[in-house]
């Protein structure tokens, strides 16, 4: 991963917790009638979809170069992470609402409002062990970033995905349970309409959140400013470089596209100067292991 994260711990630990709650909610739903519940079921049902294609956006990234991709499939885990977005607004946020309204409109007394409560509280836990999980991961990479700091400069689209999906549904979790409480309390169905309302509304936001950060990975987008800054103070140090004139380190999947414009100290013997640049690639990479790939461009003194 591009910043240590284990990103296929994180997406399997979602995925088994995903299924065994979109199972039970399934159950609670056809028992009790809750559009609150029948919105979460679809969630949970397309959240196991989407970590699969994360899992096939990994598996592809993991390709090695061809002809026609001479940098390798590196960015294809941010399609599958944009695509995942997409769905997780429409199959889950678009339909969360279109069953609350429906709800509104054609109000129903909750069924043995019990399967409700007892799914919900069950995959509550299941849901915040994957969050724990999740967290794990991100912890590694995000220093003594802040969540939402991480969230913004991160560069691993699909751990960006799981921390957005888990928060959606641990959030989207803790409403439907107060939603059929109150239904239940009130005797009023409306606090179940609106409560899935609530989590269309909230998978609608964390999918566009999610959206734009991996829109920019898509178009292409620099290393984490960390990396950058560590990068460029390596560079500075060398004893082979006079200057720096331009470093364009490009986030390429997991891995990392290096252009590198500068002044060299060499600047009288060619065989010396390919050198000096061969030798700073090296323990650049050695140094910097996401770093795959290296253009080096010498240049001479701008008078």
């Amino acid at each position: 991963m591009s910043g240590g994260g284990d990103s296929t711990r994180a997406i399997l630990f979602a995925l088994g917790a995903n299924l065994a709650i979109a199972v039970a909610k399934g159950v609670a739903a056809f028992v009790t009638g809750s559009g609150a519940m029948l919105a979460e079921t679809v969630h949970s049902f397309a959240d196991c979809g989407n970590q699969l294609l994360l899992l096939l956006g990994l598996r592809q990234a993991r390709r090695p170069p061809t002809p026609d991709h001479p940098l390798g499939y590196g960015r294809a885990i941010y399609f599958w992470s944009f695509l995942v977005a997409l769905m997780l607004f429409s199959v889950g946020g678009v339909y969360s609402l279109y069953e609350g309204v429906h709800k509104l409109q054609h109000p129903e007394p909750l069924q043995q409002w019990w399967w409700a409560l007892g799914v919900l509280a069950f995959a509550i836990v299941a849901e915040s062990v994957s969050m724990r999980a999740c967290l794990q991961e991100v912890a590694k990479v995000r220093g003594g970033r802040g969540i939402w700091q991480w969230f913004r400069q991160s560069r691993e689209a699909e751990l960006v995905v799981i921390f957005g999906e888990d928060l959606a549904a641990l959030v989207g979790l803790v409403l439907a349970f107060f939603a059929v409480v109150l239904s239940v309390v009130t005797g009023n169905p409306l606090w179940d309409a609106l409560g899935t309302i609530a989590i269309g509304a909230l998978l609608i936001v964390v999918a566009v959140l999610v959206a734009v950060e991996v829109k920019s990975m898509l178009i292409g987008q620099s290393v984490e400013p960390e990396l950058e800054k560590k990068l460029v103070a390596w560079l500075l140090a060398r004893r082979e470089i006079d200057h720096l004139i331009r470093v364009i380190p490009m986030q390429h999947g997991n891995e990392v596209v290096l252009s590198v414009q500068a002044v060299m100290c060499e600047k009288a013997d060619a065989g010396a100067l390919l050198a000096d640049i061969e030798r700073v690639e090296d323990e650049l990479k050695a140094a910097f292991p996401a770093v795959r790939w290296t253009f080096f461009e010498p240049d001479t003194p701008r008078g």
